[in-house]
């Protein structure tokens, strides 16, 4: 039975004899069989070497490693390591392998010498127990095998399986909370008085909303509109963004909990990978000499600038966008059909949402490479560092390519268009989007509903669908030439490895970075879900039912369509806690601006306790929100329009959203009154909001005492033990 268990497959083109790509194959299976190495060889149509290692890597291994891998799968009894372990060590080993052209296997691969290596999924218990209790539709709600995730895909693969099971249980929470708000809403859809005040203001003409062919207009004709924007900005969301903080907060902690206890179990809390890397060399090449750490100011200097170019690019990107909103907005409301006319504004709101998902998806794939480029530049000194480094590049060209359109719906939009007679004007022709009279919160409600839904439809699909069909045509292509081998071939036929390494050849090729998008997509989802809940408290509810598909689908990509992962070994999640925690402090601080600049929480309670008639001692029961649209809402002379604007006159002066004075059109006292009070409340909420997450994490301790316990008793062990050594001699 040994002598069928092959750790790594290599597969080749086959190429002529005497050939420079035939030459190099030989050189390099020549190094790994000066190593020990057995290699067997079988022909297809590739030419397909199965690798196994000797023995003596492994007891060398163990014997520098003090800390065992107890408590992983049950080996073979002939093998002395588990097999994540093996396959680990072996995979090191052939990267890492010189040739005497000085030529790794990443080089060969690069020159097509090789087309492939992998590891190989073994028809064992353990594969068929996790492909039916695990990667099944099926099992959406079932709890996740961790320790058998862990066995088969190793420790890095597990963690992040036990991470995202922990982050959908606790966004169960968060979403029925959002949930709650966003029923309240709808239950105040009819109740609001600025939503009356703005359906029955029939006698209120508003300034037309572009130059040309667009009319003036009665402000009652966004009766509805105005009741969604109260359903979203109300008082709840105040209280669901300092929520989201909180959770934010201690879901982290929780987590860390949570990750201490489990590789605790796994023997794994002291691990250093350092240590490991090292062993692992100095098995592969006894002479191996360590890189030594070095650092670069002028390297990091280059580095910083050309990270700063692309995030300007981005912004670019989004500026692009507003001008498309802007461009088509204008062309919405000069169109011959009615219904195109009246909900300009919205409809460009949504076509630039699907836009905006589009240049996601292209982004992507140019961000990836951007930082991978932007990685070798740096020369990292280990795989850990270079991989540390491209995480927190890529997060951050991603969140700007999500955040940057998002930002400016949030912070800008409406706020540096002009006012009429003046307005602000791309190319000296299209005017800058205006806000609702009831605020732009719904804009932004909009465009986050429309970027989640498609990004958790479309791109799950597409994440599911590409491989799949792949494997079904390379399934097929594979075929005929397999019957042609039954038939014609019987020795080859009876070959027991021929069919399992042709059937892991034909799944989806793995890279290294395969782990890496599954966690990447799930942080930029938990950023959504956490900067601007605010203005979208289904957004926890929109991640919670996606996660739950979610899981399933990675577990079915890795054990039904992908070739097997390499196994890694780790101890946490990375350095994504770090990035989860920066998260969590721009979510604090997202919250905080979407309430104070975007919602009109703040004017109304200026309004409500300065202005309101309750104030001026006229209240006989009546709201205290009484009269903020009008008040809300300056003058403007008809006369004062620029010179080419095309207008049907129908009366002296229109109304248009800002606080600015009738007759000059500077800014009134009202006006400086709330904007001294939004930055009041975005120095408070955040302030507090940070306090509460300060004295959460500090409530929540980040390592278990029975862990601590675990720990210490392992110690007061291992101390006794030494000591039961020394006693006999000095005695």
């Amino acid at each position: 039975q040994d002598e069928e268990k092959w750790d790594f497959v290599l597969v080749s083109d086959i190429h002529e004899m005497g050939s420079e790509k035939e030459i190099k194959r030989k050189k390099f299976l020549d190094e790994l069989s000066k190593k020990g190495f057995i290699i067997k060889k079988i022909e297809d149509k590739k030419l397909f070497y199965g690798v196994r290692a000797p023995k003596q890597i492994f007891w060398k291994y163990r014997w520098l490693l003090t800390n065992p891998d107890s408590k992983l799968q049950n080996p073979d009894v002939h093998h002395d390591v588990p097999v994540t372990t093996r396959i680990r060590i072996v995979n090191f080993i052939l990267q890492n392998t010189v040739t005497p052209d000085l030529e790794k296997l990443h080089d060969l691969m690069k020159k097509k010498v090789f087309e492939a290596s992998f590891p190989l999924h073994e028809d064992e218990e353990l594969r068929e127990f996790l492909k039916e209790k695990w990667a099944r539709w099926r099992d959406l709600c079932r709890q996740q095998p961790i320790e058998k995730i862990r066995c088969y895909f190793g420790e890095k693969v597990a963690l992040y399986f036990a991470w995202l099971g922990w982050y959908t249980y606790l966004l169960g929470v968060a979403a029925v909370v959002g949930l709650v708000v966003f029923v309240a809403g709808i239950t105040v859809f009819n109740s609001s008085q600025v939503s009356k005040e703005i359906c029955e203001a029939s006698n209120t003409i508003m300034c037309p909303l572009c130059d040309q062919k667009c009319p003036f207009w009665r402000l009652s004709d966004t009766c509805t509109y105005a009741k969604v924007t109260h359903m979203i900005d109300n008082e709840g969301t105040v209280l669901f963004a300092m929520f989201m903080a909180i959770w934010a907060t201690v879901f982290l902690e929780l987590w860390k909990r949570q990750r201490a206890t489990v590789v605790t179990d796994w023997d794994l809390y002291r691990w250093d990978e350092e240590e490991e890397e090292l062993a692992m060399q100095l098995i592969n090449n006894l002479q191996h000499e360590p890189r030594q750490y070095q650092h670069s100011y002028l390297r990091s200097t280059v580095i910083l600038l050309l990270v700063l170019v692309v995030i300007a690019v981005l912004i670019g990107i989004a500026h692009a966008l507003v001008i498309y909103r802007v461009i088509a907005t204008a062309l919405f409301s000069q169109s011959a059909f009615e219904l195109l006319r009246e909900q300009a504004n919205t409809l460009a709101v949504m076509t630039g949402a699907v836009l905006h998902y589009v240049t996601i998806v292209i982004m992507t794939k140019v961000n990836r490479r951007v930082a991978l480029f932007l990685c070798d530049l740096e020369k990292p000194r280990t795989f850990s560092q270079r991989e540390n480094n491209f995480i927190v590049k890529i997060f951050t060209f991603q969140f700007f390519t999500h955040f940057s359109s998002l930002i400016y719906i949030a912070f800008f939009l409406g706020r540096i268009n002009g006012h009429p007679g003046h307005y602000v004007r791309i190319a000296g022709k299209w005017r800058l989007e205006e806000c609702h009279p009831s605020g732009c919160i719904t804009d932004l409600f909009i465009q986050m509903a429309i970027i989640m839904m498609l990004k958790q439809t479309i791109s799950n699909m597409m994440e599911y669908l590409v491989p799949w069909i792949a494997y079904k045509l390379r399934e097929k292509q594979q075929r005929p030439k397999e019957r042609r081998v039954v038939l014609g071939e019987e020795e080859e036929a009876e070959d027991p490895c021929k069919r399992q390494w042709l059937s892991n050849y034909l799944l989806a090729e793995v890279n290294i970075f395969s782990l890496f998008e599954e966690f990447l997509e799930m942080v930029i989802q938990y950023s959504f879900t956490t900067i601007f809940v605010a203005a979208f408290p289904l957004a926890p509810l929109l991640a919670f039912c996606n996660n739950l598909f979610e899981i399933r689908l990675d577990a079915i990509k890795m054990m039904r369509l992908r070739r097997r992962m390499v196994p890694r070994k780790a101890n946490d999640i990375g350095i994504w806690l770090q990035v989860l925690e920066a998260i969590g402090i721009l979510a604090v601080i997202g919250n905080g601006l979407v309430i104070a600049i975007t919602s009109d929480f703040i004017p109304v309670l200026v309004y409500k306790y300065t202005y309101s008639p309750c104030m001026m001692g006229n209240s006989t029961g009546m709201d205290c929100s009484t009269g903020y649209i009008n008040h809300s809402l300056s003058v403007f002379r008809i006369q004062d329009f620029e010179p080419d604007t095309e207008l049907a006159l129908t009366g002296l002066c229109c109304r248009y959203r800002d606080y600015r004075n009738a007759d000059d059109y500077s800014y009134t006292v009202q006006f400086w009154h709330i904007f001294a009070a939004r930055l009041a409340f975005l120095i408070l909420f955040e302030h507090v909001a940070l306090c509460i997450k300060l004295i959460a994490a500090w409530y929540v301790p980040d390592v278990p005492q029975s862990v601590k316990n675990e720990l210490l008793h392992r110690k007061h062990s291992d101390l006794r033990k030494e000591l039961r050594w020394v006693t006999p001699q000095e005695v």
